[in-house]
Parts: C-alpha cells; structure tokens; sequence
C-alpha cells in the first residue's frame, strides 16, 4: 500500500508479503494510538491466536509524538517518541502474532480534523484491502477527543463502500471510559480469559507509557477482572476477564441512522434505567 505520510508502513511479524498477509485478516482494530489495540482490542487479538483459519491486524493511526514522558524517556523529542512507540507496538504485534500492523502516523490534530478526507480514505483502502469479517475501533462515549475521532472516521469509511464489502460486525470498545453504564441487555461482554501471560505482555512492552507514569498494564487487567465480577449480581463469575463493547454495526448498515443520536440513545435508555429503578424502589 501508498501512505501518505512519511514513515507511515505496514509490518508483518511472520515475514508474508503484504498483499499475502491483508487477504488472510478477519479481525481487524483501528485505533487511535500505540497500545489502544492492546487494551481495547485483545478479543480480535484471542480470537486469532494461535489459528490458521484467523487472522488479527491493528491499525494506528496516530504518529504517538505527544505522548506523556517520564523517567529513561523524560527527555525524549516527538520525533524520538515516535520511533520508540512504532517500536513497541511492532513488539506487540510480534508476541500477539498479528497478521499485520499499520502505522499511519497521522498527528492527532489532524485526526481530529473531520475534513481530513485523507486519513478517512486511507482506513477504506485498508478495509477493502482486507476485508475483515469484524472491526473494533474506540467507543463513541470515549472521553479522549482522538478516539471518538477515529471512531467517527472508521465509521464514515465503511459507509463509503457499498454493502457487500462491508464488515459483518463493528464493536466500539473501552479504552478511556468503560462500558460498564450501558445497560445490560445493550452490552457486548468480550470473554478474555485466555492468555493471560500474553495478554500482560503485549500491553506491557509499551514501556515508553508504563515507565512514564500510567500503569495501563495493571489498570487493563483489573478493568477486565472487575467486569467479570461485577457483570451479574445474583450469579457466580462465568469469567475471569472481560471487555465491555458497544455494538456499531447499525451505523454501518444503514447510512441514514444519525451518529450521535445513536449514541445518545445508550445514554437516555441509561438515564431511563436509573430512574425506573429509584421509582420501584420508592
């Protein structure tokens, strides 16, 4: 594939060449930043795993170059920033045995430009290319400004392509606010369990962030353990991890739906579920 920025690439841990290696994705994760994938995404990640028929594939599609720094990177420039969190999440991607990794190497300004129409056609030529059977990407509730963007953007893209190239599935996922509000019967649960040595690991060679400060590595684990024993109230754990989804994929079937009043909707049947419940108990 042609980039538009410089640096951007593509890299594939096993060695295939790359058309070779976008045909055989199934899961694909579009991201905001170096280690989103990793925390949001380790269902797509599990889900491939190990297995020939499954294929896993991140995209990032910021440069990481204001990142927060600390410790053996406190004097680190952008530019060096950049180089070391590319790094990492070639790491990631090796120990995870993803099909590929994008990086795209966009600045977060102009992620969050919606006129950047560069950037929007760059996710669809990485989706037609691919053709992935699931897309994970942020959640339209994130409260970081970058990944409601490239929500926004994985959204607009697919409705770019006509229906038959389109993904099956589209689940926004928890990176910087949980899903734990969105009522139950609206909540995707991602069981992810499996692994766990490797799940640590793929978050945890992102030292550039833990080091600096953010312990994302403890936090992601106790998220996902504290799903799975909050989950259900009257029942005995059914897991030991889970990740919390919001189910896109109407946004993607029907292009006349409203994108944030369908967000919206999550939040008012919240507000309505919350009242319905103070009232009973009145």
């Amino acid at each position: 594939m042609d980039f538009v920025k410089e640096g951007a690439e593509i890299f594939i841990p096993d060695g295939k060449p790359v058309e070779e290696a976008l045909q055989r994705i199934t899961h694909l994760a579009i991201a905001a930043h170096q280690d989103d994938i990793e925390i949001m995404a380790y269902h797509g990640i599990l889900e491939c795993f190990g297995k020939n028929e499954n294929w896993f594939m991140g995209v990032v599609v910021t440069n990481g170059a204001g990142s927060p720094r600390d410790s053996l990177y406190a004097d680190h420039t952008d530019e060096q920033m950049q180089r070391v969190r590319n790094r990492e999440q070639k790491k990631a991607a090796y120990v995870g045995e993803y099909g590929a990794v994008a990086l795209l190497n966009y600045p977060s300004g102009e992620v969050k430009d919606g006129k950047n129409h560069t950037m929007l056609n760059e996710i669809k030529e990485i989706i037609v290319k691919t053709r992935p059977e699931i897309v994970y990407t942020h959640n339209l509730a994130d409260k970081h400004d970058t990944h409601v963007a490239v929500a926004l953007r994985v959204i607009q893209a697919i409705r770019l392509l006509p229906k038959e190239q389109r993904p099956k599935k589209v689940f926004g996922c928890e990176v910087w606010r949980s899903l734990d509000w969105v009522n139950d019967d609206e909540k995707v649960l991602f069981d992810v369990s499996g692994h766990p040595n490797i799940s640590a690991a793929i978050v945890g060679v992102h030292d550039s962030q833990i080091c600096g400060g953010k312990r994302y590595d403890l936090a992601t684990e106790g998220r996902r353990r504290a799903n799975a024993t909050y989950a259900q109230s009257h029942t005995t754990d059914n897991s030991e991890a889970y990740t919390y989804g919001m189910d896109l994929t109407a946004l993607t079937e029907d292009d006349s739906l409203d994108i944030q009043n369908f967000i919206l909707g999550y939040i008012e049947r919240f507000k309505k579920d919350v009242a319905q419940r103070l009232q009973k108990m009145f």
